[in-house]
């Protein structure tokens, strides 16, 4: 790609975020501006990591971080006071696995009729939307033509308003594998950036220039896929060599692996590998179980797109092939995923934000209890153990002094019912309101 349209790329995501950004900048409180010092008062903290909920909570917030958090008090002298009333405040919720540059809307028309110039002016929406969500967080496992390195940078710069972001750019993919265009004409060939690498010396260029343009995370298909033209849904894609030699590069560099696998194989040899995680893992056995608890792999499960294909499939015009793969796996995931957390397997909450509409991720907490977790469970799956993942422990996922104020509130008790999570009243990342109901509000906005 020309050096011309990179440049149209990343100028159409900044040219259409930067109406809302600069307004927010106008009024002192846009990212990275330096922000006033303001105590929050709610109802009711949780504290995922803990599993602690306690009731009169005072949050002091200076600039961009949380500066105390306590039960009952009164704010310092001076500290103007926002009153959030009868809500329950948690970290901002994060989400590991997203696709913040594009929305499933027809698959035909989105592979062969768009560009990813068109991806590029439509993603600032959709970062808005996660933002306003409640997820001030996510890890962006793969896009087209850097345009996550360009929504990251922008967000960055306060020009633009999303998540803060890690982001993996290109995925690599074998020749005929998960990241290609398989079972068309030959002459058919889309232009474009492209990670199609085989054999360890391909794969460790392809992992040194994804992190020459930008990449935080390398994301590999270690498998076979569903929304994917190839006759298997999980059939391994990659050697163990290969896979070793991604993990070890990517090391070298200081990055971490997010493995795509569905397959039981391809789970075992990413994991024997030293992948980070294991994202989709369906149709995990019980030597694959073993092997992540003993290597410590996160398992992020993404049930709500699962869901979400099956009965929406057939109105984003994915073809029969892809729906009927979908369909076998549904079959063994709830079983599988059952047995990795009884295991002790931790695991992160991510889901493929992108094959479903953006800003409805939080969607997916009510189908994680079919996994016979508790609500807290699921709560710290976007908390902490996500944090725990990202390497951000001591950042996100956490209400505690030193944090980066990134808060969400909502109605009623998400203890009891998860629900309360897709409608949050109040979101700030990084000491600015993105979203509020307070019952007085004096931050600006």
């Amino acid at each position: 790609m020309t050096r011309t349209v990179f440049a149209l790329l990343a100028a159409s995501i900044v040219a259409l975020a930067a109406p809302a950004a600069s307004s927010r900048a106008q009024s002192g409180a846009a990212p990275g501006a330096a922000k006033k010092r303001v105590m929050l008062r709610a109802a009711h903290v949780i504290e995922p990591r803990s599993g602690k909920r306690f009731d009169n909570a005072m949050i002091v917030v200076d600039g961009e971080k949380i500066t105390s958090v306590t039960a009952g008090g009164t704010a310092p002298a001076g500290v103007p006071v926002l009153d959030l009333g009868d809500v329950t405040v948690l970290p901002g919720l994060i989400d590991v696995h997203t696709h913040l540059s594009g929305e499933s809307h027809d698959y035909y028309t989105d592979l062969f009729r768009r560009s990813p110039i068109d991806a590029a002016v439509r993603a600032h929406i959709y970062a808005k939307r996660t933002l306003e969500a409640g997820f001030t967080t996510v890890r962006d496992v793969g896009a087209p033509e850097l345009i996550d390195v360009a929504m990251r940078n922008a967000i960055n710069e306060g020009v633009m308003e999303g998540p803060r972001m890690l982001v993996a750019t290109l995925a690599l993919s074998a020749t005929g594998g998960h990241g290609d265009l398989n079972n068309f004409s030959p002459y058919v060939h889309i232009q474009g950036m492209s990670n199609i690498a085989d054999g360890v010396d391909e794969l460790r260029k392809a992992v040194r220039t994804n992190i020459k343009y930008g990449a935080d995370w390398i994301k590999v298909l270690a498998s076979a896929g569903v929304l994917s033209e190839e006759e298997s849904v999980g059939a391994p894609q990659y050697s163990q060599e290969e896979l070793n030699a991604v993990v070890t590069e990517a090391a070298t560099w200081g990055r971490k692996v997010a493995a795509h696998a569905h397959g039981a194989e391809a789970i075992k040899r990413a994991t024997r590998a030293g992948v980070a995680s294991i994202e989709h893992g369906g149709l995990v056995d019980e030597e694959g179980v073993r092997l992540m608890k003993e290597h410590g792999t996160f398992l992020v499960p993404d049930i709500y797109t699962d869901a979400y294909i099956l009965e929406h499939g057939k109105e984003i015009e994915l073809p029969d092939k892809m729906i009927e793969k979908e369909r076998l796996l549904r079959k063994a995931q709830n079983v599988n995923w059952r047995r990795a957390s009884a295991a002790g397997v931790r695991m992160a909450f991510g889901t493929d934000a992108g094959v479903y509409p953006h800003g409805t991720n939080a969607k997916q907490f009510k189908y994680l209890l079919e996994l016979g977790l508790t609500p807290l469970q699921t709560i710290q799956m976007a908390t902490s153990n996500a944090a725990d993942l990202l390497g951000w422990s001591e950042k996100v996922g956490t209400v505690a002094p030193g944090a980066w104020a990134d808060l969400i509130a909502v109605r009623g008790d998400p203890l009891t019912d998860v629900t309360v999570l897709e409608r949050p009243t109040f979101v700030m990342k990084g000491g600015t309101v993105y979203r509020s109901a307070a019952a007085s509000d004096s931050v600006p906005r």
